[in-house]
């Protein structure tokens, strides 16, 4: 009996040890690639351009940084800009599709099928680019507003179906009991569906902040002002005018400054850690609910 359990017990130890070791191969298949974005943008741009990316540079320089935050003003208010958006974005994205999805998945309203169908149906066929950009422009007048910003992203038909899903896991009879006892849809909707619900929200959550953090695309079509442009849309118009430059000195027209002196690589690896400095943050707080919502259910009491 103790042979049988000590074989038991390595071979225990042996699966337990294989598994830990490919996660750490993993992790640092994950890790390798940040930590050499991480190491170039504190690299000489020729240095990068001589050698490539090494793990430690040869050449130490902070010419991309100071070149990142010329204009820290302009920059800030950026920050602002694009922290405001995902704030308020993520947070009435949340609403209208937890509150589409909880509608969506009540057995008594008949007419949830058809409903579903024109939501889907949405993500087949669109009107285009022209139309949609008169539609904001010049029915709307949102131009160089924050609406212009929140709005194109603001509800998502693919999140709407994974918080209607969700929504149907939910026992039915809890909002039953709950009418009965004289509770109308929107404290059922607030006070019963929600807080079982926090797993949906941290990951619809994550993915709407992700949109909003990355969105360039937007600014670029209504922000005509530089005080109303995202962080993202701000760096990608400097590094366009790095290139630009570098362009004009390689073909002769500008000749005051080194083609090898413009951090045109160096600034993307930069603006890399710029941007995704803050939004990684998000990861570990909503990691817990990852796990919760993938053990919910599991056991039935």
């Amino acid at each position: 009996m103790s042979g049988r359990r000590y074989k038991q017990s390595v071979s225990e130890w042996s699966f337990y040890g294989l598994g830990y070791v490919l996660l750490f191969i993993f992790g640092m298949l994950c890790v390798i690639p940040f930590y050499l974005i991480l190491v170039s943008s504190f690299a000489e741009e020729s240095s990068l351009i001589r050698n490539g990316f090494q793990l430690i540079p040869q050449q130490f320089s902070l010419r991309a940084y100071e070149m990142v935050f010329t204009n820290p003003g302009r920059i800030g208010r950026a920050y602002l800009n694009t922290i405001f958006v995902t704030a308020v974005g993520t947070a009435v994205s949340l609403l209208l599709n937890t509150l589409t999805g909880y509608v969506l998945s009540c057995r008594d309203f008949k007419w949830r099928n058809g409903f579903s169908f024109f939501f889907f149906f949405t993500t087949l066929f669109s009107g285009g680019l022209i139309p949609w950009y008169s539609l904001y422009t010049k029915v709307l007048h949102l131009r160089n507003t924050y609406l212009a910003l929140i709005l194109p992203m603001v509800f998502s038909v693919w999140n709407m179906i994974i918080a209607k899903n969700y929504m149907k896991s939910i026992p039915f009879e809890i909002s039953e009991s709950a009418k009965l006892d004289g509770a109308g849809e929107l404290r059922i909707y607030a006070q019963l569906y929600m807080p079982l619900a926090t797993p949906l929200l941290a990951t619809l959550g994550l993915f709407s902040a992700l949109g909003y953090w990355n969105d360039w695309y937007n600014s670029m079509l209504f922000s005509t002002k530089e005080e109303m442009q995202s962080l993202q849309y701000f760096l990608q118009d400097m590094l366009g005018t790095v290139q630009a430059l570098k362009q004009l000195v390689a073909e002769g027209q500008f000749q005051a400054v080194e083609t090898a002196t413009l951090p045109s690589t160096g600034m993307r690896m930069a603006m890399t850690c710029v941007v995704t400095g803050p939004i990684i943050f998000l990861y570990p707080l909503v990691q817990r609910y990852f796990v919760k919502g993938l053990t919910i259910g599991a056991v039935k009491g």
